[in-house]
């Protein structure tokens, strides 16, 4: 069954933290550098001890997609273009046209719509403002797009972003996939650095044996605990971030999660004459678990 009971692994292993050179490539479309920080308020503790992917067994917060339509009291469907910061080439509209629900999935379609360089449309939904998360597990399982120019991503932004703009709000790039290389995912954090510049730390690029990331299901994870990111594919742990580096460290304040799919940019370059239109990404859920603190 689609949404039948995840199978825990016991066999966890680390990815190699490494950096890479994505120069621009950031999914976020803010680039420049903030001013004066006002430091972040306290942080909470539940769930900030960090535990086995296995012990994050209590869903606080989740969506099935089974409804005839999309809940807005848990998503907004953003608008807007303009590259995003990254030479994108689709407008995110709020239509049914690039965002509807399937047989159980939410869909992101992102379609050509004339001739032009930038006649291409999608979609990008956020829970700004519905619902943060701060410490505990998120579960997306999905099936991506592929193609030339196809730049799906699963992803967060600090919540406090329209206070300290990016990259000090901080960017859990939970997985992006280039379209020209549908067997291959990344994970990625962004941050401020001492020095007040952008940096960013990276996995290696996460290669299926056999098949793309096109051809079925997979769940792309997220563990968020004090001064620690874990990112999973799977229920199979691929990258272990430590914030160390980052100043002021955002990654233990709230973060609100974002599903899109980008056209063109600087991260896949543009489509060709052999990229197909349109391309779907099917999102069969999106969890939030925590772990029951004894204390």
């Amino acid at each position: 069954m689609k949404k039948s009971s995840i199978l825990i692994s016991r066999n966890l292993w680390a990815g190699v933290s490494l950096v890479l050179a994505l120069g621009t490539q950031a999914c976020t479309e803010e680039k420049s550098k903030p001013g004066p920080v006002t430091p972040p308020p306290p942080v909470a503790e539940t769930n900030a001890e960090a535990r086995d992917y296995a012990a994050y067994t209590e869903l606080i917060w989740n969506d099935e997609f089974d409804a005839g339509t999309l809940d807005e009291s848990k998503w907004v469907r953003e608008q807007g273009g303009n590259g995003w910061g990254n030479n994108e080439l689709q407008t995110y509209t709020n239509t049914n046209e690039n965002s509807y629900l399937l047989d159980g999935s939410l869909v992101i379609e992102a379609k050509k719509t004339g001739s032009g360089p930038r006649d291409y449309t999608s979609a990008r939904l956020i829970t700004k403002g519905k619902r943060d998360f701060q410490f505990g597990r998120i579960d997306v399982r999905a099936k991506l797009p592929k193609g030339q120019g196809i730049w799906p991503a699963i992803w967060m932004l600090g919540s406090n972003i329209d206070q300290v703009q990016w990259p000090t709000c901080g960017e859990i790039d939970i997985m992006e996939l280039r379209g020209s290389q549908p067997n291959q995912v990344l994970s990625t954090m962004h941050y401020r650095n001492s020095a007040g510049n952008h940096e960013f730390k990276s996995n290696q690029w996460q290669q299926l044996a056999t098949g793309t990331y096109a051809d079925d299901y997979h769940v792309f994870s997220v563990v968020r605990s004090k001064d620690q990111i874990r990112t999973y594919i799977d229920e199979r742990e691929v990258y272990n971030f430590s914030s160390g580096a980052a100043s002021p460290n955002p990654f233990n304040n709230p973060f609100f999660l974002i599903l899109n799919v980008a056209v063109g940019g600087n991260f896949d370059g543009d489509p060709n004459s052999a990229t197909v239109f349109p391309q779907k990404m099917y999102v069969d859920y999106v969890r939030f678990y925590q772990y029951k603190d004894s204390k």
